[in-house]
Parts: structure tokens; C-alpha cells; sequence
């Protein structure tokens, strides 16, 4: 004791010993463990800590003190120690000590001296018990009831102990149903960190993936690397990149320069557009992009992404280009003119704006329609002589007989799209079209579908469209305003002799190369398909119809739908993400790993975005605003 005193005075004198001040003991963190710790016993030598002779000290304050809120959460102002009185092994016995009554046997009609002090008539209550079952229990107590006295003075303790085991038994009711609320905060505690925990889980998967593709085109690039290299070099501008499978497969991942960018961010704006953006396409990131205005600018403009600079232009198409794709430093465009033209953007000059007009004659056609089997275009420039194309244009493809709304091409093999109707696909070492398939033959006739196939509700009517018109209303976009969509086929893409198309009629098209046939018709769509996509086991594609549908190869059908508020006009897609045009200023993505919707809308556009292109995390978007926006993902 005369330690604990020393101790106590040095200690900074307050008028309340457990003033929060000297932060030398956490109340909150005190339980019935914790003063077990501490000898309270006068004679004992236990004290160990200054801790325990804090606690030693405090103990009448301690015991006084609530338990904490964390553990009582429904308002009761319960003390420690009425806590620990309850929960005892003692706080039975006034209990025990009337059961153990009732069993005594006393002598009946004799008198003795009870446990207050007042004299009882005795009575032998085992004698009562010699029954069994509830008869025996209900006699037994009505013999206590009517034959013994046990005082006023027994009664009233026995009263005030039924009622302090009631009590004790309310105070372990709340600290069982405390207990219960705490076991629940922890398992929603739990259900927190696990959420967390498969969130990382999902971030690894989407990293794994991640690798995956780079590796893949890592891969690829070291095979093209080989082939190149076993091979005679040549200058000839026909030989075309072989690396042109992200289209198909997603993204060939390169190092990334924008690393510290901050993602999501459009950090770049191109702004020399004086219409809407129809086209667009780009080399690699940092590379050279190719945009093209729509009918009011009919322009094609070369940037360098490095430096957001436009270096010149793309002069030889008679009106507007729809649809572009750009590999390495090969650019192909189509236009409303029904040309194709395929550029050498190493020969563009820096602020090229003029061009030589060139005269195209073109070998007859055969009676009653096109030719299937076209032949390359004889180019005259000025004179009788064949002269070859000069400038960045290095071949010019003619055969659509209206404009080409979309393409498509691997190696030596291009697949246009147009609004035409058909379906071509050429040789661009010979430029010859080398096979024509018709859409609306395919309408006509349909092929026998493996399992039953949903009719689509658009009623596609081809009266007008042999007389060569189609056009149909889009949805208003998000700002309201709207276009007329006369885009026939809105999307091509093979893989080896696999090619799909998506066309007016809102039907997705799987056709055989080897034999120009459809041999599948996905129906789902209910408005003309703008865009499309398709890798080793899914098509994706998008439609006027304010919808994304998600085709699953293996089964045939429709195994995912995407529900937008406005049309969707453009779309890409890798194993982790489907990044979308849907009418709105910002860009849509969906990401495939965790089902979740998110937008990009910082430093965006300022009227809707109707075309994308993206490569690593490197994303480029034209709008109705005339502008284009590169952003980080």
C-alpha cells in the first residue's frame, strides 16, 4: 500500500481521478479480464505495473463506470460491476438456497427455528415429493404453501431474491443481445473486407488478362519480326502490316507514355474540323492519326499524336470518307464517291492542300449488273498514257457503285461494305475485287437456322432499296438533335474465311469467304447495326436501337444485351472492357470483368460522341463537335 501511495502522489493532482487528461488509462478498453488482473485484496502483494496500480487505485470509479456503448447498444446504462454481479457464478444462489428449502425434510407438526430467526411450523415436504410428474410438483408446492409458515422476514428475502434473478437475468439477456449486435457489426466488418478482397481479386483477373494481350501481341509482332526478316525485302508499297489483329483480338499493348496522366482524362484536343467527325483511325500511340469531316468539310486530315499537330491532308476522294482503318503507316479510306484509296502516310507533305486531278476509266461493266470479278483501275493523269498515281496515294479501288460505309482488311485481303448492297472483298496486290456477296439475295434467302432464331421486330421493307435509297431516322442523340443514317452496312471483319457483316435490316451476317454465302443470321437488334466487332468466341455488336448485344459464337445466340438511352454509333472491345459511342458527350465503358457501367466525361466533347479508336490505354474519340479528343484510360 505504501507503494501504491507513492505512486498516487506522484501522479498530477485533479479533481477527478479519471480525468481524461492524463491518458494513462483507456476505460474503453477495460473488460472483466482486466481487473481480474489487479489483486483488490488488502493483505495481497500483486500489484505488477503502474498500470495495475492505476487500476488498483480507480477500481470503486472502474466498477462504476457504463460498459461501453460498442458492446450496449440499446440505451440501458448498465455498470461494470452490475455487469460482473450478474454474470457470477454466485448470483445463483438465492436460487439454490430455496431449492435446497424445499428438499429439506423436517418433522411434520414440529417446530423449529428458520434461517431469519422466526419460529415456523415444520412440515416434511420429501413426503410430498414421493409422486412423480407434475401432480407430484404441483402438491409438493401447495404443501408448502398451506401447511408451512415461514415468516414475513423469509418471504421478504426470498421476494427480493426472485426479483434480483430477475433482474440478473434481464442484465444477461442485454449483454447476450449487445454481444449478438457486436458479432453482427463484425460480420458486416467482414463482409466489407471480403468485398474488398474479391474486388482485388477481380483487379488481378483483369490484370492476368492484361498480360495476356500483351503478350499475344508481343508474340505476334516477333512472328511478323521473323517473317520479315526470312523473307527479300521490298520497297513495294502493297506490302501491307500483318498486325492488324487488334481489331479482332483487342489491343496490341504497347509501353505506355502517358502512364502519368491522370486516367480517365481526355488530354488532348484536335480542333481544325469544321463539321462533324465521320472517321477515324490511328497508327499506334503517339503515332499518326487520319480523321475525316463529315459532307460539310469532306476532309481527311494526317496529325502527329506526339506533337497535336495537323501535317497534312488526304486529297483524291470526290466527297466525304466514312470509314478508315489505319496499320503502321498504310491508311485505307472509303467515301461517298464509292472509292477506295489506299495511302503511303510516310509520303504526305506537311501542309499539303492541293492535288492533282486524276481521270479514272474503268473497263466496262458486264450487262444486267456489276461484275463479280473486277478489274483493277486503269489511271490516266492528263493524257492517253497510263501514268502511276503520284502523292500518298499509292492504289485506287473501284467497283461499289454507291459509298462505302465500311472496312476491313489483314495482309493482302480488304472487305468493303457499302450502300449497295453488297459486300466485296478484294486483293490489294492486284486491287481486283475477287468476290461480290449480295445482302439482299441474302435477305431473300435466308439460311436454314440450327435452332429457332427471335424474329426481329424492324420491318425492314427492300422496296426502295433496289430503286438504291435508304434512310432511316436516327434516335434524337442526348443534346436532341438527330441525322439521317444511310449507312447500309454499318460494320465488316473476317478472321481467316469467317467474315461478319451488320446491315440496315438490324441482322448480324456470318458468312463463308470460300463460297460467299451467309451461313448464320443473329436477329435481335430492331433497328439498323451501326458497328461490330467479334473475336474467338464473341461478336459484339451495336445498333440504333439504343442496345449493345453481346453474340456468344459457340451457342449462336444472343447471350448478353446492354441497354444505352441513345443510339450507339461506334464500339471496341477487349477480354476486359467494351468502350462505346452512345450518344452522349462522354464515352461509355462496360467493364466485361465486373459487370459495371462507367463513363468518360472530363475535358470531353461538347456535343455527342459518334466515333472511337483505342490501342493499350490510349483512346481517341471524334464528336459532333467537330473535335478530337485523346484521352488516358
Amino acid at each position: 500500500m505504501a507503494t501504491a501511495t507513492a505512486a498516487a502522489s506522484n501522479r498530477p493532482s485533479s479533481s477527478n481521478p479519471l480525468d481524461a487528461s492524463h491518458n494513462s488509462i483507456s476505460f474503453r478498453k477495460l473488460n472483466f479480464t482486466t481487473l481480474g488482473r489487479v489483486g483488490l485484496g488488502v493483505g495481497r502483494r500483486t500489484v505488477s505495473s503502474s498500470r495495475d496500480l492505476e487500476i488498483f487505485e480507480a477500481t470503486d470509479e472502474l466498477l462504476a463506470l457504463p460498459i461501453s456503448s460498442s458492446i450496449l447498444d440499446n440505451g440501458e446504462d448498465i455498470s461494470l460491476l452490475r455487469g460482473f454481479n450478474a454474470t457470477i457464478p454466485s448470483s445463483e444462489k438465492g436460487k439454490i438456497r430455496r431449492r435446497r428449502m424445499r428438499n429439506i425434510d423436517f418433522d411434520l407438526g414440529s417446530e423449529g427455528r428458520g434461517e431469519a430467526g422466526q419460529l415456523v411450523k415444520t412440515a416434511t415436504f420429501a413426503a410430498g415429493m414421493k409422486g412423480k410428474g407434475k401432480g407430484a410438483r404441483k402438491k409438493s408446492r401447495e404443501s408448502l404453501g398451506k401447511s408451512v409458515r415461514l415468516g414475513r422476514d423469509e418471504l421478504a428475502r426470498q421476494r427480493n431474491e426472485i426479483l434480483l434473478d430477475k433482474e440478473n437475468l434481464h442484465v444477461r439477456r442485454t449483454l447476450i443481445h449487445s454481444e449478438i449486435s457486436e458479432i453482427a457489426r463484425k460480420i458486416a466488418a467482414l463482409d466489407a473486407v471480403r468485398e474488398r478482397l474479391e474486388g482485388d481479386l477481380m483487379k488481378l483477373q483483369e490484370d492476368e488478362l492484361e498480360l495476356d494481350d500483351e503478350l499475344e501481341g508481343v508474340e505476334e509482332r516477333f512472328t511478323y519480326e521473323e517473317f520479315n526478316t526470312s523473307r527479300p525485302s521490298s520497297v513495294s508499297t502493297s506490302t501491307l502490316s500483318s498486325r492488324s489483329s487488334r481489331r479482332r483480338k483487342g489491343p496490341a499493348f504497347l509501353p505506355s507514355e502517358h502512364d502519368s496522366i491522370p486516367p480517365g482524362v481526355a488530354f488532348m484536343t484536335l480542333s481544325s474540323h469544321t463539321a462533324s467527325i465521320s472517321a477515324l483511325d490511328f497508327s499506334e500511340p503517339y503515332g499518326l492519326l487520319v480523321s475525316a469531316g463529315s459532307a460539310e468539310d469532306s476532309s481527311t486530315r494526317v496529325w502527329d499524336l506526339r506533337e497535336g499537330e495537323e501535317i497534312g491532308r488526304l486529297i483524291g476522294h470526290a466527297g466525304s470518307v466514312k470509314c478508315i482503318q489505319v496499320e503502321e503507316h498504310f491508311c485505307m479510306t472509303g467515301g461517298t464517291d464509292s472509292n477506295l484509296r489506299l495511302w503511303d502516310l510516310r509520303l504526305v507533305a506537311e501542309n499539303e492542300v492541293e492535288s492533282k486531278k486524276l481521270d479514272v476509266i474503268h473497263e466496262p461493266k458486264e450487262e444486267g449488273g456489276e461484275n463479280t470479278k473486277a478489274n483493277g483501275p486503269t489511271i490516266r493523269q492528263g493524257g492517253d498514257e497510263p501514268q502511276e498515281l503520284k502523292g500518298p496515294c499509292v492504289k485506287l479501288l473501284e467497283g461499289h457503285s454507291k459509298a462505302v460505309t465500311a472496312l476491313y482488311f489483314e495482309e493482302e485481303c480488304l472487305v468493303t461494305g457499302a450502300s449497295d448492297k453488297t459486300i466485296r472483298q478484294w486483293d490489294l496486290n492486284t486491287g481486283q475485287c475477287v468476290q461480290t456477296m449480295d445482302i439482299l439475295w441474302a435477305i431473300s434467302h435466308p439460311p436454314r437456322p440450327m435452332s429457332p432464331q427471335p424474329r426481329s421486330s424492324f420491318m425492314f421493307t427492300p422496296s426502295d432499296t433496289y430503286t438504291g435509297t435508304f434512310a432511316v431516322p436516327t434516335p434524337p442523340y442526348s443534346d436532341g438533335s438527330w441525322d439521317m443514317y444511310q449507312d447500309f452496312v454499318g460494320g465488316v471483319q473476317f478472321w481467316g474465311y469467317a467474315l461478319v457483316s451488320g446491315s440496315g435490316d438490324g441482322a448480324v451476317r456470318m458468312w463463308d469467304m470460300r463460297t460467299g454465302q451467309a451461313h448464320r443470321t443473329l436477329l435481335g437488334h430492331t433497328a439498323p447495326v451501326t458497328c461490330l466487332q467479334f473475336d474467338e468466341h464473341h461478336i459484339i455488336s451495336g445498333s440504333l436501337d439504343k442496345s449493345i448485344r453481346i453474340w456468344d459464337l459457340r451457342m449462336g445466340n444472343n447471350s448478353e444485351t446492354l441497354r444505352y438511352d441513345h443510339p450507339v454509333t461506334s464500339l471496341q472491345f477487349d477480354t476486359r472492357k467494351i468502350i462505346a459511342c452512345a450518344g452522349e458527350n462522354g464515352v461509355k465503358i462496360y467493364n466485361r470483368t465486373t459487370m459495371q457501367h462507367s463513363a468518360l466525361t472530363t475535358n470531353g466533347h461538347d456535343q455527342p460522341a459518334e466515333r472511337l479508336r483505342y490501342m493499350d490505354r490510349y483512346l481517341v474519340t471524334g464528336g459532333r463537335d467537330a473535335t478530337v479528343k485523346v484521352w488516358a484510360l
